[in-house]
């Protein structure tokens, strides 16, 4: 049976055998971590194990409305995987919900790691609404920041299709 996510106005349908997840859904990550070290930590958007790789997932979609944050896309992907990835680690041994500790060991314990950012931008692009990110900068700029956890990091958007991907976008 296909998993299926709703991130915003995206629906994410992944393959037969692929466990996925809203991380900051996690009860782990909400009641836990997320003001823990006393800092304010970030997450990324979904997770999903499959074939023994574990995929840290952000969701960007600038449709609607424009970003509005002063910090670079690409720095803040990274600190939400660096978060994420901390609190992988902790929830493997520490979260109470069991099916989160059993969730968090095989994503810790994946062959590979992989980070996607998703991102959708409007179509046509106006003075009003422009098309403010590109996508092999964002990408080239997450290979620098992220070359330990991912040196291939992958920006795709529901138009590009890849069919390394174990899951699909509507």
């Amino acid at each position: 049976m296909n998993k299926t996510i709703t991130e915003g106005a995206l629906t994410f349908t992944f393959a037969v055998g692929a466990e996925a997840d809203k991380y900051d859904d996690w009860s782990f990550y909400r009641n836990q971590f997320q003001q823990g070290c006393s800092v304010d930590n970030k997450a990324v958007d979904l997770l999903c194990e499959f074939d023994r790789n574990a995929w840290l997932i952000e969701v960007k979609d600038y449709r609607l409305h424009a970003r509005t944050k002063a910090v670079d896309l690409a720095d803040e992907v990274a600190i939400k995987v660096r978060d994420t990835l901390a609190g992988l680690v902790a929830a493997s041994v520490g979260a109470n919900d069991p099916h989160e500790r059993a969730f968090a060991r095989r994503m810790v314990r994946a062959q590979r790691m992989r980070v996607v950012c998703h991102i959708e931008q409007p179509a046509r692009s106006s003075r009003l609404r422009p098309r403010v990110i590109e996508p092999d900068k964002l990408r080239l700029k997450l290979r620098t920041l992220l070359k330990a956890i991912d040196a291939h990091p992958t920006v795709i958007d529901k138009n590009r299709k890849d069919a390394s991907l174990p899951w699909q976008v509507t």
